[in-house]
């Protein structure tokens, strides 16, 4: 049961870092094909789809695949039959009364946003929510039964059709000279087609599977909606504070960014602007892929541990977790900070806004670590608590966006995110801290952050005595891999040096193996 359990923890882990990878990288060939204005719409207009999404069906899976697991051990068919039916009606309340509000309201939401320009894209992308429910319906089922493959498949499937048509759409609308308002509500269509296929993929897996459940007489009321419906709704709904952080974290962007360079009466284009700032929001996204990736499988497995009273082995699993985040987020949040101007060079074509992903990038860090602390609190029954400080996030994200915007222009924003999320981290910490004693800060760590400063210190000497602005891209690209090549052996050699790793802990990666937590590093 456990081996099942790992190699079921592994594949959909492998799949959601596919996808993530997949929905992080493509903002890149996205900005180089339509520019930044179209960038920009579609930054501003996808967290509020996303914040959308998430909350009718981010806990979904989870939950009935919960409730679905516990009636299949007691051979429950009636009560299986019911958890579907129930999940199936819910799918199509949440996904039909998301983008009827959504559309009602898409004037008024997309002048807070950038203006009219955004209101296409936003219409378009919000009927995916009309099938989005559905997916998360069938890949609880079949979870439930632990057969996590269906899921894994579909959310690659998803997001390879996904990225595939928004690129080739993008590209056939500009070559066609449409209009930016026109390419961005066009490239839109790529999340329906993703979700469309995805589902169509699960519906057709579901028909053909033996679990499939069966009415056998049993009677559907609306009562079995209700207490159904009820018992659902209280499983996934903490269930989506934890994956609604960064999206709800951006979607005060959209909404308070342009609001602030209004206010400021900048003399430029808001969703070109936001575009410059969307180029930063796409490498953090990439650089916190693992610690979004490693959240999954980390919330059942503390949660057990907790549940067994094993104090000490959760202890362990917190402390290698928080070590691995931060061996991966330092270096790479140094080394975007060092590669700032090439990056942004070989990247986006331009030098623009290169201060802006400099900030950004260096807050990678702290985004990972902040994904990584709300998992945690999820999974030691403190969802209650990750919520508040998700909700202190979101209040003093508003409020430092308006004000630092104000002073500093777009760069203001920068600084908003990464003090932001320094907080946030702190608050996660001395929660987790509370509810389960474990070391911090080791020498180890100091180490990794030592060997990150020197590491992204000697390459921005390099950056610094190089004549970047006369560089072709071509050039800037060599230079980036090369210097990130250089960096992560730079890095390591110092890690050895300064004892900040050795062999056998680089033996024990990865991680988070049942079978190998208990004790610390």
């Amino acid at each position: 049961m456990k081996q099942a359990f790992i190699k079921s923890t592994i594949i959909l882990s492998i799949a959601t870092l596919a996808s993530k990878i997949l929905g992080s990288i493509f903002r890149i060939p996205l900005q180089n094909i339509a520019g930044d204005e179209v960038l920009g719409i579609f930054s501003l207009v996808y967290p509020v789809y996303m914040v959308a999404l998430i909350l009718s069906v981010a806990g979904i899976p989870i939950a009935i695949s919960k409730l679905i697991s516990e009636a299949n051990v007691h051979g429950d068919h009636e009560r299986i039959y019911k958890i579907y039916v129930t999940a199936v009606i819910l799918a199509f309340l949440f996904g039909l009364t998301s983008f009827t509000l959504i559309y009602s309201f898409s004037e008024p939401i997309a002048a807070v946003l950038g203006g009219a320009s955004t209101r296409l894209a936003l219409i378009v992308v919000s009927a995916t929510l009309l099938v989005a429910p559905y997916m998360a319906v069938y890949r609880g089922y079949f979870q439930g039964f632990q057969d996590i493959r269906p899921t894994a498949v579909s959310q690659v499937l998803e997001q390879f059709i996904r990225v595939a048509f928004i690129l080739m759409i993008a590209y056939v609308l500009v070559e066609r000279n449409y209009s930016d308002e026109a390419v961005s509500a066009g490239i839109m269509a790529g999340s329906i087609l993703g979700a469309v296929a995805s589902a169509f993929y699960l519906r057709i897996l579901f028909a053909r599977s033996p679990l499939k459940p069966k009415a056998e007489g049993f009677r559907y009321s609306y009562s079995d909606f209700l207490k159904t419906g009820k018992t659902i709704l209280y499983i996934s709904l903490p269930i989506c504070i934890g994956a609604i952080t960064m999206a709800l974290l951006n979607f005060v962007d959209s909404v308070t960014i342009p609001y602030s360079l209004k206010k400021a009466d900048i003399d430029q284009n808001i969703t070109y602007m936001y575009g410059i700032y969307g180029r930063g929001l796409s490498l953090v996204q990439i650089a916190t892929v693992f610690s979004s990736s490693i959240v999954l499988p980390l919330i059942p497995l503390l949660t057990e541990t907790l549940a067994e009273k094993n104090h000490e082995k959760a202890r362990g699993i917190l402390e290698r977790t928080h070590r691995l985040t931060h061996l991966v987020s330092w270096p790479a949040a140094f080394g975007l900070l060092a590669l700032s101007l090439p990056l942004n060079l070989a990247l986006f074509k331009d030098l623009e806004g290169s201060a802006v992903l400099a900030v950004i990038g260096f807050s990678s860090v702290f985004t990972s670590l902040s994904v990584l602390g709300t998992g945690i609190l999820q999974g030691i029954n403190l969802a209650k608590q990750a919520a508040y400080i998700i909700f202190f996030g979101v209040v003093l994200k508003a409020a430092a966006n308006i004000i630092l915007v104000g002073v500093f222009g777009l760069i203001g924003a920068a600084y908003s995110t990464l003090a932001v999320y320094v907080v946030i981290f702190i608050a996660n910490t001395i929660f987790i801290k509370k509810a389960v004693p474990f070391t911090v800060w080791k020498w180890k760590d100091s180490a990794v952050v030592i060997s990150s400063i020197i590491m992204g210190g000697l390459i921005a000497l390099l950056v610094f005595y190089a004549d970047i602005e006369q560089w072709s891209r071509l050039k800037a690209l060599l230079f980036s891999g090369a210097a990130i090549i250089a960096g992560a052996l730079i890095y390591f050699i110092l890690l050895f040096i300064t004892r900040g790793i050795d062999k056998t802990e680089i033996a024990s990666l990865p991680l988070l193996n049942k079978g190998k937590s208990k004790g610390t590093n």
